[in-house]
């Protein structure tokens, strides 16, 4: 049984051609004494990768069955030189056979790609400010904070010394019946950023989890209330939630990206989101969600929603007085209202929290406004950002840019109320992930915030969003762009169909020294927007690129 070619080291391989050379010339060797140099050579294969050369034992030597139970000396003779005639390439590191790019290609599976013919990846060898520094040379702007979450840039000085404290006195420790100073200093700053109310703080994995024990909070607030009946959700379209069960099951049915498994997720209730930002909008939306409850409200728990940005399901912004009307509504008929403000939250948007916005500081900027509304948009300053009415949810959930993306972490955050629901007779909540509270990624949290608070970052949010709206607002004059709007520090483009080959944008705007992930009909950007050293002209680039990629789009389309 002959050994499959494998990628291996240059050192594995002279080992192994010098046993195979040995064996040839004495063909009476015993498979005994084969089979102990075998082994030597497996020993060597481990011990280098030990000292790490970035592959695994499986990889290396697939078939370790000793050679002694071959049936022959010849048979053993044959699986050494078979073992010979792998990569023996002098340059490990960038040999396409054995480097780990190669072992990336055809073994790991990266998110929403394919399992057997996946898109190019882009090797990055680290990362620095605003920059992702390939293996190759090249640096490329990061238009995506790492899908939201590095709102400070790479390699800050601050983070990386508290992971560096906080990995000297401790990586993690159990949660359960433990404590210690990042989770509690961080419980601490999160009840003093969110509302007056939200007083209860649960740390969780990610922000999928944070959804997750959301929805359990409610579900168990009303069991324990004795109304066992309420464990649907309202939820609206274009929604999206997180990849795992429960957050699945509140995410767009039909227009998500979860359709194929709507037959296992509890059914829950949808209502078309709001047409657009208006106020009309809104109240429209509000009243579809009263309707909806006045047929099935006695079998709902909570309504769950993203506030002001639906991210995910497609970018769309929307009024914040849909969310004063659905704390009216919800009030009236004793159901919860859950906030997922996992990308919004943390000054993405122009507040803190997206939860925060009122009339004044809710400013989307339209290419297909009226020039007076496109005025009264663009001039959006401080003073106005400044001044917050907010909307009060049951339940909060956090997570993306809580530590700054430098750690995943999550928070669900609620009130006395019901934390009393739930264990005011004494009962317990029924939750607890393995790394709740992980103290490296709570001590990030904690220098990610103060550095957020003692941070303009409101001046850089706006200041960013005022770049976009220049550098992007050209795009809107394309064939192939439907809209364009930006919101805080949001930038999206949003084409009349879906690109046509991803793989060649990502390739096109890699060449132009921009990293952005578009996706559907949607080419967007959340750049950075609290890094010391972004500048305009980098946002100014990832503009001008997205615009670049929008005409292009548009040629293909006629050529077609």
């Amino acid at each position: 049984m002959a050994l499959p070619q494998r990628q291996i080291s240059s050192a594995t391989a002279g080992l192994l051609r010098a046993s195979s050379n040995a064996t040839m010339r004495s063909a009476t060797a015993s498979a005994t004494m084969l089979s102990h140099r075998y082994r030597q050579i497996s020993s060597a294969a481990a011990g280098l990768l030990r000292a790490g050369c970035g592959t695994s034992r499986k990889l290396l030597v697939p078939d370790l069955r000793p050679l002694s139970t071959a049936t022959s000396t010849s048979e053993s003779v044959a699986l050494v030189e078979q073992a010979s005639a792998v990569c023996a390439c002098p340059d490990p590191a960038t040999c396409t056979k054995c480097s780990y790019t190669a072992v990336d290609q055809a073994h790991a599976l990266h998110p929403y790609s394919s399992m057997t013919n996946p898109l190019p990846t882009y090797p990055v060898k680290s990362a620095s400010g605003v920059h992702l520094h390939l293996e190759d040379g090249r640096s490329l702007i990061d238009g995506m904070s790492s899908w939201w979450a590095a709102v400070h840039g790479y390699a800050h000085p601050t983070l990386d010394a508290a992971v560096q404290s906080q990995l000297s006195q401790m990586s993690h420790v159990m949660f359960g019946g433990l404590t210690h100073r990042p989770a509690s200093e961080l419980v601490g700053r999160l009840v003093d950023l969110t509302p007056e109310a939200l007083t209860k703080v649960f740390l969780c994995d990610s922000g999928s989890v944070s959804v997750e024990v959301a929805m359990k909070m409610a579900v168990q607030y009303h069991y324990t209330l004795g109304d066992s009946r309420r464990t649907k959700f309202v939820s609206l379209r274009n929604g999206y939630h997180g990849d795992t069960f429960g957050a699945m099951s509140v995410c767009d049915p039909v227009n998500g990206m979860h359709s194929m498994f709507s037959g296992m997720l509890a059914q829950q209730i949808f209502v078309d989101a709001p047409a657009g930002p208006t106020l009309g909008d809104a109240e429209h939306c509000a009243r579809m969600i009263s309707n909806a409850l006045e047929q099935r409200g006695e079998e709902v728990a909570a309504v769950i929603l993203e506030p002001i940005v639906q991210g995910a399901g497609g970018m769309r912004f929307y009024h914040p007085r849909l969310l004063h009307l659905l704390r009216e509504i919800c009030d009236r008929r004793g159901i919860l209202l859950i906030f997922d403000e996992i990308a919004t939250g943390f000054c993405r948007t122009g507040t803190m929290f997206a939860l925060e916005h009122n009339a004044n500081t809710f400013r989307p900027w339209y290419s297909n406004m009226s020039e007076h509304e496109l005025e009264t948009s663009a001039n959006l300053n401080t003073e106005d950002s400044q001044s917050q009415d907010g909307v009060v949810p049951d339940i909060l959930c956090l997570g993306k840019a809580i530590t700054g993306g430098y750690m995943t972490l999550g928070a669900t955050v609620t009130t006395d109320r019901v934390a009393e629901g739930i264990s005011g007779t004494g009962g317990v909540f029924m939750h607890g992930p393995t790394f709740m509270g992980n103290p490296l990624a709570c001590a990030t949290a904690v220098a990610s915030l103060n550095l957020l608070t003692s941070s303009p970052w409101l001046d850089n949010v706006l200041a960013t969003r005022a770049v976009l709206i220049e550098s992007m607002a050209p795009a809107a004059e394309l064939d192939s762009v439907n809209e364009v709007r930006v919101l805080g520090a949001i930038g999206v483009c949003e084409l009349n169909e879906p690109v046509a080959d991803m793989s060649a944008i990502q390739a096109a705007l890699v060449s132009d020294g921009i990293w952005l992930r578009p996706f559907g009909k949607l080419l967007y950007t959340m750049p950075t927007f609290n890094c010391p050293q972004l500048t305009s002209e980098h946002v100014r680039k990832i503009g001008e690129a997205i615009c670049r990629v929008a005409a292009k789009e548009g040629q293909n389309k006629v050529r077609i």
